[in-house]
């Protein structure tokens, strides 16, 4: 079973193709000050040996336009330029090397320096993100739409697409934010559904890990399966390269994407004879350090464990003070905890390399 994707136009921020069949980017925002131009580098660094693609820096007055061009003149990844309420420091990030800009249509009304930006940004080729978000509409039309809900939600970003085609723009990748995974659900499906630009999947507000990233999974995993996202983000209140690691995990788990290996185990019942978590921990660890592709178990049942991760390419199952050790599906061996996992971790440098 595979997921079908929904069509759509493509854009190129930088070197990364969006929509139109491309996979899907893994993007995250920088949380250093943006003045602080060796700390976003070093940000970068990290965010790009985790898998990140892009990466938002908020760029809210003229000093910052000059630390973006000196960011991005080093970065690893593209980035994108976050602008709010003045249309001329999109301009300015345009000249400072942005790859993209994300321009927030609820508090930029400034209707002719938007056409001045759209017509820059056709010149250079670079594409627009129009970021719609449910706790910055336009007073006027959450009125005509009666409320902070869908309507308003597509007609924010209906309305800011419609200025920027009018100027010959259709560069565009659109995104519709909200707390409520219930209304950026709803808001996505509908503006899938009335135009084909690559669209931005996330939530805003998500909170901490604990809670966030269920808030996150709720909202994008209906979505991402009804084929609707080019580009996700997960938005946690944490580092950034945590959101990044939870992105990709979601799109192992939906088979959108592979990326290093994937640890299965089993939560541990009573058949248990062993300790699993510690085994378990130790696994991830290990796999920590491995880039290629490969599904590895950890289970609690001797009984059961082989055949439930059949599916695996290598594994463990718990037995009394001792491990089965297997490959897909078929044992290989019986051994000591500590050998155990010993035994696994060469099988797992064994295959990482024949891979």
């Amino acid at each position: 079973m595979s997921i079908q994707r929904r069509a759509s136009r493509q854009i190129l921020v930088g070197s990364v193709a969006v929509g139109a069949g491309a996979p899907v980017v893994v993007q995250s925002m920088n949380s250093s000050p943006i003045l602080n131009v060796e700390a976003n580098l070093e940000e970068l660094e990290c965010l790009a040996q985790t898998g990140c693609e892009l990466s938002r820096l908020a760029v809210p007055n003229s000093r910052a336009v000059e630390a973006f061009r000196e960011i991005a003149e080093r970065s690893p990844l593209p980035l994108v330029a976050d602008i709010h309420f003045d249309y001329r420091l999109a301009l300015g990030a345009l000249d400072a090397g942005a790859a993209a800009l994300r321009l927030n249509p609820g508090n930029i009304h400034d209707q002719e320096g938007l056409k001045q930006v759209a017509r820059r940004a056709k010149t250079k080729g670079i594409p627009i993100r129009v970021g719609v978000n449910s706790g910055s509409l336009d007073p006027k039309i959450i009125a005509a739409c009666g409320g902070v809900n869908c309507d308003a939600m597509v007609q924010s970003a209906l309305e800011a697409v419609s200025l920027l085609e009018e100027q010959g723009f259709a560069d565009i990748c659109l995104s519709l934010k909200a707390s409520n995974p219930l209304l950026m659900i709803e808001s996505n499906l509908k503006i899938a559904a009335l135009c084909d630009y690559p669209l931005h999947l996330g939530l805003t507000e998500a909170g901490p890990p604990k809670t966030g990233i269920i808030r996150s999974i709720a909202a994008l995993s209906p979505l991402l399966y009804a084929g609707v996202g080019d580009t996700i983000r997960i938005s946690l209140t944490a580092d950034p390269v945590e959101e990044v690691k939870v992105a990709w995990e979601l799109l192992k788990s939906l088979e959108l994407r592979q990326r290093g290996p994937k640890l299965i185990s089993c939560p541990g019942c009573g058949r248990t004879e062993v300790d699993i978590r510690p085994m378990a921990e130790r696994v991830a660890d290990y796999l920590s350090g491995i880039s290629q592709d490969l599904t590895v178990a950890v289970m609690g049942c001797a009984v059961n464990g082989p055949g439930e991760a059949r599916e695996a390419d290598l594994g463990l199952a718990g037995g009394h003070e001792e491990f089965l050790v297997f490959k897909k599906g078929e044992i290989i061996g019986k051994y000591p905890e500590n050998e155990a996992f010993e035994v696994l971790c060469r099988l797992i440098d064994q295959t990482a390399g024949e891979n």
